[in-house]
């Protein structure tokens, strides 16, 4: 029974990988310097901004941001996950992978698991028959016809057809030799307690199997042929179906030969298979839910940009604000969201049956992008020539800008929101800092004007704007960045910081702090990882949080000769870090005390005091 690889060994495969080879094999790379260049494989450019370290063993673009070791190439170009990558990764050391001893409840998780992906599977070989020989089928052949669907792109996508009666597909695999309990399990039987029947789940539908990126059968989408409600109908959830993070069509478009230009998110399983028969590959759907996180991130892995088709009724454009919500805090490095709405009474499927893939991609190269979407809603019933107007558009904007990651995309955004209301930046990223960004983000109304919340406005907390101009890799670093990158050129030396790490814990949620004190904690795990493996470690607990700044500081190169000296400057940074966290921990006491509106005069006038302070100090 498979197990989890040894960390011990993917620590020796990348002592022995030497990534350079690895991406050659792939990209031609050329020396320049002490690293190797390339146009970067994972975005489009003119010159080469993809560098290759030979001495530290990891990759980063600089036009992107795309970083990592051997193993997240391997993950990120080939579009394999972890396990697979490590052992393409080993195949070219001509390794064999280790895999540890599975616990007994693992070991029974796992073979859950098989069991229903191998029930599951057989329940789509029997659909796909009954499609083919069931006498009632012709009239789910007729409308898959109808719909304009080839014989191929049916075998494709293994369309099938449950036939109707109560208990087919039981009888059926019953016979198999599976257990009701199984079939429960799996989510293809309906239990009524109140009657103690069960009977099949989905009867008289086109069946649509759902597949992960494994190419394994997890669940069904049905529909129905007359006008029956629902429409559609899914499995529920079960041990290995999750429609929150299952995206259909992903594993057919991740097939497709060449890379994904773009993923079209659409609203139905007719819409992905039609756009796929009339020849685009990349189109996905949500499974009966709303797009969330899991699926933005999901996505992503697969192509920088995602468009939101939706139908042009009102209930395509409330879905369409969720997903402007859900894919702000997703837009980092070179990520773009935009979204195409059809005429009223269309689908992607009506559509292109209609007027042809060159139309339908035309309007894909027109689709709004997020930003102008985002102002377009947050704008409505708002009259920018007036100070009301324009002080509305930032109460409505800022809420969903600091969902926004760190980088060039949320400063131009900024930027924006500042032009459109005269209100200059460094004003508007103070009043950002004293938004709570904890609690879940408030819902755009789509087909109405915006209504204020009626919270009284909170004393903001000051924070230090970033210039407009701050580059990727900026000359300026941060206290907590200055000490994360003494500490990627010198890991040993983490025990100076690990004796402060519960000072520097008091010090709140501020991202490169955060950043400092992981780094810490993983250097305590891992006291003798190279700076290497380090960057892979972090990567593969954090993914890209962080990632693209640490291997920047990783490449960017130490000036300090010694180690005496180097531990000399740590130790200065910590001080100065700490009587940083100490001297705000009381404004933050009184910053978290006013947001409850519970201040007296004497604390608002200390609160004034310590802002103006913090201020002036920078």
């Amino acid at each position: 029974m498979a197990g989890l690889i040894p960390q011990s060994f993917i620590d020796d495969l990348l002592d022995r990988a030497d990534i350079v080879e690895v991406i050659d094999r792939r990209v031609r790379l050329k020396k320049s310097g002490r690293n190797y260049m390339a146009c970067c494989p994972f975005h489009e450019e003119k010159s080469p901004s993809f560098s290759v370290s030979q001495e530290k063993q990891f990759y980063h673009c600089f036009g992107c941001g795309a970083s990592g070791n051997a193993i997240g190439f391997l993950m990120a170009y080939e579009n394999l996950d972890f396990p697979r990558a490590v052992e393409s990764l080993a195949q070219l050391q001509g390794l064999e992978v280790p895999r540890e001893q599975l616990s007994e409840h693992e070991q029974k998780h796992q073979r859950v698991q098989q069991d229903l992906c191998a029930l599951l599977e057989q329940a789509a070989h029997f659909f796909r028959q009954q499609l083919q020989r069931h006498p009632e089928a012709a009239k789910a052949r007729e409308y898959l016809q109808r719909r304009g669907l080839s014989e191929g792109i049916i075998e494709e996508y293994g369309i099938g057809y449950a036939p109707p009666g109560w208990d087919n597909l039981m009888q059926h695999l019953l016979k198999a030799g599976w257990q009701e309990s199984q079939l429960l399990d799996s989510g293809m039987l309906v239990d009524r307690e109140d009657s103690g029947k069960r009977y099949d789940r989905f009867r008289d539908r086109v069946m649509f199997p759902i597949r992960d990126l494994r190419g394994r059968v997890i669940a069904f989408g049905g529909r129905v042929l007359t006008d029956e409600k629902p429409k559609y109908l899914n499995s529920p959830e079960t041990p290995v179906f999750s429609k929150g993070r299952e995206l259909y069509g992903l594993y057919e478009a991740n097939r497709s030969k060449g890379t994904l230009q773009r993923l079209v998110v659409v609203e139905g399983y007719m819409d992905v298979v039609a756009l796929a028969q009339f020849g685009l590959l990349g189109a996905v759907a949500t499974l009966g839910t709303a797009a969330g996180t899991a699926h933005l991130d999901k996505a992503f892995r697969y192509s920088n940009e995602i468009v939101f088709c939706f139908d042009g009724d009102a209930a395509g454009r409330r879905a369409a604000v969720r997903a402007l919500e859900v894919s702000l805090p997703a837009l980092r490095d070179q990520r773009q969201v935009r979204f195409l709405f059809l005429s009223e009474g269309e689908d992607p499927d009506s559509y292109i049956r209609k007027r042809g893939l060159d139309t339908f991609t035309a309007l894909l190269e027109k689709a709004q992008p997020l930003s102008e979407y985002l102002f377009e809603q947050t704008g409505q019933g708002l009259r920018m020539d007036t100070a009301e107007g324009r002080a509305g558009l930032v109460s409505r904007t800022l809420p969903l800008l600091v969902k926004l990651p760190e980088g060039p995309f949320r400063q131009q955004m900024f930027i924006d929101l500042s032009l459109r209301t005269q209100m200059d930046a460094p004003a508007l990223a103070q009043l950002a800092s004293g938004i709570d960004t904890r609690p879940a983000m408030p819902h755009i109304e789509a087909d109405a004007p915006f209504r204020q919340d009626g919270q009284e406005a909170r004393m903001p907390e000051p924070e230090r704007p970033r210039s407009v101009a701050q580059t990727k890799k900026r000359l300026e670093l941060s206290l907590p960045e200055s000490a994360v990158h003494l500490l990627l050129h010198y890991p040993h030396l983490h025990t100076h910081a690990a004796l402060v790490l519960p000072r520097l814990r008091q010090g709140g949620q501020q991202e490169e702090l955060l950043w400092l004190i992981q780094l810490v904690e993983l250097l305590q795990e891992h006291p003798q990882a190279s700076r290497s493996r380090l960057l892979g470690l972090w990567h593969g607990r954090f993914g890209d949080n962080g990632s693209a700044r640490l291997y920047e500081l990783a490449d960017r190169e130490s000036l300090i000769a010694s180690e005496l000296l180097a531990a000399r400057q740590l130790e200065d940074i910590l001080d100065r870090l700490l009587a940083t966290v100490e001297r705000d921990s009381p404004l933050d006491m009184l910053i978290a005390k006013s947001r409850q509106g519970a201040l007296t005069e004497l604390e608002k006038h200390e609160l004034t005091r310590l802002l103006k302070e913090k201020h002036t100090m920078g």
